[in-house]
């Protein structure tokens, strides 16, 4: 089954880094923050799924 939490999240980090590349925002931006947050998000995530 499709996990839907894992590609919303996905799905928000692609829309984020590609605004960010087409923009070339720097690295302390807000969108760039939250890229990280998701990453951080998708990795826990992950973890807990394969634990």
């Amino acid at each position: 089954m499709a996990d839907l939490y894992l590609k919303a999240l996905e799905s928000e980090r692609k829309a984020l880094w590609a605004t960010c590349r087409l923009k070339g925002l720097p690295r302390d931006t807000t969108e760039r923050r939250r890229i990280a947050e998701l990453d951080e998000l998708i990795a826990a995530h992950k973890a807990k799924k394969g634990a």
